[in-house]
């Protein structure tokens, strides 16, 4: 890899303003197919349709419109954040400007462990449909080889630059697409074997209790599915006009992908012949085996064709926010090894080593999980955990600040409503947070049941040995904490635009 290392800009650093690096060369489109393609209805329908159908039964699919409801409340605040500060990087350099350097420190951190292990998931995902597609047999081991090899074909992809990111998300877009309606529509066409009755039928998964705890464990679905709108925020460096396109690439990332999720899984629902048998285990892949009964072995392995586009394409949104992620905190001399990962590519305007190690780190994690029997689960879990506690770390951040006076200034605003949305985003997430950390397996040992917690925990407890140990959180000099007046207030004398490193503290 090659490239040059600039002096770094302060995080603060205004899109549109010099001293960003990146080209404006994402437009309004692009910049919502990267978010959709993130969020992927395909690729969360299909990897968890058959668990969710296991532990909840065909009602499971109202997940879908309790989670996102609750996130379309986040990416309202996000929206808001994003229009008054477009940085690349996302929910660190928001929480920055919201809260203070440490705040955004432990924030990036989180939010970058779960980018990292959600990349793994996704990739890890696409396994068994890679092996259908080129005829082998799918096991841990040619499934984990699958992961590497997407992993690495799309980090050469985001190599390539902004442009072959955009494109590459639009194809990934029509990919979805088709994934999503024309699969859905020819299953319910002429593979439809249950009337929508069956989404109140729980088949007897609640066993002689209550449906709650059922519901609960399979809105996996649900939570899974309802991320990746913040990409849209990630590459705000990127998009012209960043403070109008992007708070409306959020919201139709969740509602028009939330919409397709819903349709993708309403269709596999009304195509399953027997429930029965994937609650009981003895169906364990029903996607693969609605595909095959509904069009034969050549339709079912087209399908994969366009399903693997599908787990590509969100494999590259997943890397490209990630990199830019820890390009964010490298420039802001936030994370050891800050000289090398801020390099950037002037050629093809990426960041070289922070693209890097967004592949590295994803590669050596799904060659950990051969050490799990229940990899694909806990894989999950822990990203639906590390995404919704960092997203809540941004949203506590924006509530905490609207409270000492801080009057969103950007182009999209709630106005009155704002406090109202924030409050109602912050009890949603909290809720969701306890729901996957949750204990369901009483049969098995104690760090089983709670191998997500221990893991949050230990990402967690790492990040603040890591922070007070190292203090790189002070290294920087960007803005930090302006969002409210009075801080900004006391930093008004700052320097200005134009010297080296510094920005104008209103950003």
């Amino acid at each position: 890899m090659t490239g040059t290392q600039p002096p770094a800009p302060a995080s603060g650093a205004p899109s549109g303003e010099p001293g960003s690096e990146f080209r404006k060369d994402m437009g309004p489109w692009a910049n919502f197919a990267l978010g959709f393609t993130y969020l992927s209805p395909v690729v969360g329908t299909y990897t968890l349709f058959g668990i969710a159908i296991a532990d909840g039964g065909p009602p499971m699919i109202w997940a879908f419109l309790v989670a996102g409801c609750g996130q379309f409340l986040v990416a309202l605040i996000f929206g808001e954040i994003v229009a008054q500060y477009p940085i690349a990087g996302g929910v660190y350099p928001w929480a920055r400007r919201l809260w203070g350097k440490r705040w955004a420190w432990m924030t990036g951190w989180v939010y970058m462990w779960a980018l990292l292990v959600t990349i793994t998931s996704v990739a890890y995902g696409a396994g068994p449909y890679i092996a259908i597609l080129f005829g082998f047999r799918a096991t841990v081991h040619t499934t984990v080889l699958c992961t590497a090899v997407l992993i690495v074909v799309a980090i050469l992809i985001n190599y390539m630059g902004t442009k072959a990111l955009s494109a590459a998300a639009l194809i990934g877009f029509a990919g979805e697409l088709i994934g999503a309606l024309v699969v859905g529509v020819y299953l319910l066409a002429t593979h439809r074997h249950h009337g929508l009755g069956v989404i109140f039928d729980t088949y007897g998964v609640e066993g002689d209790g209550s449906y709650l705890p059922a519901f609960l464990a399979a809105g996996i679905i649900g939570l899974y599915q309802y991320y990746g709108f913040e990409a849209c925020g990630d590459t705000a460096e990127e998009v012209a006009h960043p403070g109008r396109v992007i708070p409306r690439a959020m919201r139709r990332t969740i509602y028009i992908g939330g919409s397709a999720a819903t349709f993708t899984c309403m269709s596999l629902l009304l195509s399953v012949t027997d429930f029965d048998a994937i609650i009981s285990g003895e169906q364990t892949d029903p996607v693969v085996d609605v595909l095959y009964d509904a069009m034969g072995e050549t339709g079912a392995r087209m399908v994969m064709a366009v399903v693997l586009i599908s787990f590509l394409s969100c494999t590259i949104s997943l890397q490209a926010a990630a990199g830019r992620l820890i390009y964010s905190y490298a420039r802001d001399e936030m994370i050891v090894g800050h000289r090398l990962l801020r390099r950037f590519v002037h050629a093809r305007a990426v960041p070289s080593w922070a693209l890097f190690v967004s592949a590295a780190v994803p590669l050596l994690i799904a060659f950990a999980s051969l050490l799990s029997e229940d990899a694909l689960t806990n894989i999950v879990s822990f990203a639906i955990l590390g995404i919704y506690g960092s997203f809540q770390m941004v949203v506590l951040a924006a509530l905490r600040a609207r409270l000492k006076g801080w009057r969103p200034a950007g182009e999209f605003t709630l106005g009155r409503w704002g406090l109202t949305v924030n409050i109602a985003a912050l009890v949603y997430g909290i809720l969701a947070i306890i729901n996957i950390c949750w204990a369901r397996s009483p049969e098995k040992s104690w760090w089983e049941n709670w191998i997500v917690l221990l893991c949050g925990g230990v990402v967690l407890g790492t990040g603040l040995l890591y922070m007070f140990t190292t203090h790189h959180y002070g290294r920087g000099d960007a803005p930090a904490g302006d969002a409210v007046p009075q801080k900004a207030a006391s930093t008004a004398g700052g320097p200005r635009p134009g010297a080296p490193g510094k920005w104008d503290e209103k950003g």
